[in-house]
């Protein structure tokens, strides 16, 4: 059964960037959801009237809230958990109608102001709009949009100008999204055309792979952002074959131990948590140095808590935090993050 809120007038049900699964109605009182437009950078305030749904999207798609929600009047409200929702949906079809309504409406604007960026200077080449769009995302610290916007151009133009760009950013989106959350953290430094006049460009001798990076990727880096893509979209099992067609062929070395630790990343994602283990073992075993070492060793002990080996997920945490010096870098803030999270749990 739903659960009964109340909130005093400054206070703050959620705030931007907050993962939960909590849908609220509101009773009485008067909730604004206040957030950025996305075209225009201006604050945008859409008061809630009671009886209304809100935090309906973020919570049935699991990503992180898009606005905060604050109270401007002391309000009550009813707290649903998504399978209560469900249920309580299934059974008022009026709601469900209105729901779509509503989400119809959000989207016509989104797809609206989205449209308006792209014709911007870019309306002549969609695949630079595409890249200024979601450079103009991670610039206003829109990861999850970020991400979703990077993944779409390393699909669509693999071997693309701005590829090698493309991928750095979606890595940064990635991480800033796990370590801040939307709306969070520093802004990033963005180019949005790097190779736009007005941007740094290669010397007028420069060989045309220089100026266009795309060209010159290798059949595995090609292959290798496209199961990115995959990834980013949560096509697990697709972007596992190619990883492994990768790994299987042997033709790029960079891109091979790319493959070899998302692969890992896939498996762990599709379920198989012992395969996970053995994945990630062999990398470290082959080559104790990787670059993504704490990363390797978060997953491990992510796989092994899955397992249900507290104990043993708790070791390669505490490895991490010993191994990791910067306060600040997102491995070891993962790593802290759970095993506070496994000790809580072993105290109650």
């Amino acid at each position: 059964m739903p659960k009964a809120g109340a909130y005093r007038a400054n206070s703050v049900i959620y705030f931007q960037g907050d993962m939960s699964d909590k849908i609220f109605v509101l009773q009485s009182g008067r909730v604004s959801l206040n957030y950025s437009d996305i075209e225009t950078g201006k604050d945008q305030h859409d008061t809630v009237q009671v009886g209304e749904f809100f935090g309906v999207k973020s919570a049935l798609g699991k990503y992180p809230r898009e606005e905060n929600a604050l109270v401007l009047m002391d309000a009550t409200v009813l707290v649903f958990t998504v399978p209560e929702f469900e249920v309580f949906a299934q059974a008022n079809t009026r709601i469900i109608m209105k729901m779509l309504k509503v989400f119809s409406n959000q989207l016509r604007r989104v797809h609206k102001q989205v449209d308006n960026l792209l014709e911007k200077g870019e309306s002549l080449n969609p695949e630079a709009g595409l890249f200024s769009t979601g450079s103009y995302y991670l610039k206003n610290r829109q990861y999850s949009q970020a991400k979703y916007v990077f993944s779409r151009y390393l699909t669509y133009f693999p071997t693309g100008s701005f590829a090698m760009e493309a991928s750095r950013h979606l890595e940064t989106s990635e991480t800033n999204a796990q370590r801040f959350g939307d709306g969070k953290g520093p802004a990033p430094m963005v180019v949005a055309n790097p190779l736009s006049p007005a941007a740094p460009t290669a010397p007028v001798e420069a060989p045309k792979a220089e100026r266009n990076p795309g060209d010159n990727l290798s059949d595995a880096a090609k292959e290798y952002y496209e199961a990115v893509s995959l990834f980013s979209q949560e096509k697990y099992k697709e972007s596992l074959v190619i990883f492994k067609r990768i790994i299987d062929a042997n033709a790029d070395a960079e891109y091979v131990a790319k493959a070899m630790y998302d692969s890992g990343r896939s498996i762990f994602m599709l379920g198989d948590y012992e395969a996970s283990i053995k994945q990630f073992t062999s990398i470290i075993q082959a080559n104790p140095k990787h670059p993504d070492l704490t990363d390797i060793l978060f997953w491990l002990g992510q796989s092994w808590d899955k397992k249900g080996d507290a104990e043993r997920a708790k070791s390669f945490y505490k490895k991490i935090l010993a191994m990791e010096s910067d306060e600040d870098a997102a491995s070891r803030l993962k790593a802290k993050k759970a095993l506070n999270r496994l000790e809580a749990a072993s105290r109650g």
